[in-house]
């Protein structure tokens, strides 16, 4: 299958240059979620990388009842909305349930399928007619090459705009692991393939709001393994206070090093697609 391009707004997913979808965990206070969108709109013009404003409106899979789980829908979507008006930016968020599709669709850009809710057909469908594109999440349980399963029920309800996203597999008790094989396979499917980082360095089983919730030390290794193996995007949970963040404390990134952190991706993105080109050149 030949490579699909995705159009979000300005940006193309899916072309040689690498793109970001970042954001808060969760949308917290209106401080928290402007200073960030102000600080990653400065990084994506600097390093000339395209930024897709990404938070969620409700956290439905939470452990517990005591756990946070945003504003939900009505007053989450209205602080999507101020941002992306305010900054010019494409909205992504993780989006449930079907009755919430159409509301939702009035404002995001990007509808994502939560890795649990996959192969949830009834959800899909209802993602699929907002004919938004729809970012799906890879579930924990399926095979990588598999994901062309749920992509096929969104293409069949008449939407091909599709992003598939690795965030790693179910891995023994409480963790997960990052499987360098799952990108080749994803992008067989032919659609844009985006890593999420940061999700997949969460230790399960512990409060999200743990500091011992996460391995963000293994970030940067996880990072350029899968730029090296030619993804098309990033996805990086950022907030300007990890450790005080109201969901995924211990795997959320500080949105101050996030471009350093980015720079050295960048540099083996180019050079991985360079050298792609080089052989389609010599294969032709």
């Amino acid at each position: 299958m030949s490579k699909k391009i995705v159009k979000v707004g300005n940006i193309q997913c899916g072309v040689d240059q690498l793109f970001l979808i970042s954001g808060p965990c969760v949308i917290e206070s209106e401080k928290i979620m402007m200073e960030t969108a102000e600080k990653l709109v400065r990084i994506s013009e600097r390093l000339n990388v395209p930024l897709v404003f990404k938070s969620s409106y409700q956290k439905d899979n939470r452990s517990s009842l005591k756990f946070f789980v945003g504003p939900r829908i009505h007053e989450g979507l209205k602080m999507l909305d101020k941002i992306k008006t305010t900054f010019k930016l494409p909205i992504l968020s993780d989006v449930h349930y079907p009755e919430q599709m159409s509301e939702a669709g009035d404002v995001l850009d990007i509808i994502q399928i939560p890795a649990y809710l996959c192969m949830q057909t009834d959800l899909m469908v209802a993602a699929a007619k907002t004919g938004k594109v729809i970012n799906i999440k890879h579930g924990q349980f399926l095979a990588p090459e598999n994901m062309a399963k749920p992509a096929e029920k969104a293409v069949e309800a008449g939407n091909d705009q599709i992003i598939l996203t690795e965030r790693g597999f179910t891995f023994g008790y409480n963790d997960l692991i990052v499987d360098p094989r799952s990108f080749y396979h994803m992008a067989k499917t032919g659609y844009p393939v985006v890593f999420d980082v940061t999700h997949s360095i969460r230790k399960y089983g512990i409060p999200s709001s743990d500091p011992n919730g996460g391995n963000r030390e293994f970030l940067p290794v996880l990072a350029r393994s899968a730029v090296g193996a030619g993804i098309d995007g990033l996805f990086i949970e950022a907030h300007p206070n990890p450790p005080e963040a109201l969901c995924d404390a211990a795997s959320q990134y500080y949105i101050d090093h996030l471009e350093e952190f980015l720079k050295p991706l960048i540099e083996i993105h180019n050079l991985v697609k360079s050298q792609t080109r080089k052989a389609e050149l010599v294969t032709n």
